[in-house]
């Protein structure tokens, strides 16, 4: 055995023994020993062969981690790929929002079929429609509600617009508006528990331990004071129901119908959103009748309570 090939296994042997240690200190349960798998592998190695008698070839350095059968970095194209790879896509429910458009249109027959079909073709639910006749004989004025994603709703307001009978399209959705609802419901009279014995004739004695018609009256009572809360009157009264009417925005319609409905709705009908923006209040000076300095940073009248 020449020099060189004697350095070379000794060589192997301090890395064999270098890398031993090191699975010493990390080795898990049932790993076998590397140890005599390296060495093994060193004796058993081919002799190098010799390009001139005495010159030995001269091999690269290895690291003790590379005889681990630990990975190289990855390369910056690779790590990139991986990275987009496992990026997980857009979730396509986008947050829909509830918008407020106001089509100023002629007043003509087949309007209205026109722009109910330019937005049933989009795909879009109208939660509530208005129309009505302006101050304008020959000038119509439609209040739409609809929910969708800001994008749709804008592509919408676009084809809208193009139509021949629109005069405009507005959107009110980031606007302060007055936005009110009116809404007439019907609400029975007669508490449930005797809505199906009148008289109190029942088996259980208990559970009618108060007259019918005493409890009937309280029920009343108890519905036309929940209606002053409300702010809402009331139109009609009988024996058998009482009919309400109650104009405000549509969740406090939505409200009151909830707390309505333990106590026996009938009937309800809404009229839907109607809308008009609110006018920013501006500054003046009292001492020359002109516009203060700070005008700029005008009132927003939506802040303000009703009245």
């Amino acid at each position: 055995m020449t020099v060189n090939q004697k350095k070379m296994l000794q060589t192997s042997r301090h890395f064999a023994l270098t890398a031993s240690r090191a699975i010493h200190w990390s080795k898990p349960r049932g790993f076998s020993s590397c140890s005599a798998v390296l060495n093994k592998r060193a004796s058993s190695a081919p002799s190098p062969v010799l390009s001139s008698p005495g010159v030995g070839l001269r091999t690269r350095r290895m690291h003790p981690l590379s005889l681990l059968g630990t990975n190289a970095p990855p390369e910056p194209e690779e790590a990139v790929d991986n990275i987009l790879y496992n990026t997980p896509p857009k979730s396509a429910n986008t947050p829909t929002e509830r918008h407020i458009l106001t089509l100023l249109v002629a007043n003509e027959a087949g309007v209205l079929s026109r722009i109910s079909g330019v937005i049933a073709a989009r795909g879009f639910n109208i939660e509530s429609l208005v129309v009505c006749k302006t101050e304008v004989p020959a000038l119509g004025r439609m209040t739409v509600v609809l929910r969708g994603k800001a994008a749709e709703i804008e592509q919408a307001r676009r084809q809208l617009d193009d139509l021949v009978p629109v005069w405009a399209v507005l959107d009110y959705t980031n606007t302060p508006i007055v936005e009110r609802e009116l809404v007439l419901m019907k609400i029975s009279a007669v508490p449930p528990e005797t809505v199906h014995d009148p008289l109190g004739l029942g088996s259980d004695a208990a559970s009618h331990a108060i007259n019918p018609i005493m409890a009937a009256g309280f029920h009343r009572q108890t519905v036309v004071e929940l209606a002053r809360i409300f702010g809402a009157k009331v139109e009609d009264i009988s024996h058998e129901s009482l009919v309400l009417e109650l104009t405000a925005k549509p969740e406090k319609v939505d409200s009151f119908l909830k707390l309505m409905k333990p106590y026996g709705v009938i009937e309800v009908v809404r009229s839907g959103c109607m809308a008009v923006p609110r006018s920013p209040i501006e500054s003046y000076d009292d001492s020359n009748g002109e516009l203060a300095e700070d005008a700029s940073q005008a009132v927003d009248a939506s802040q303000l309570p009703p009245g």
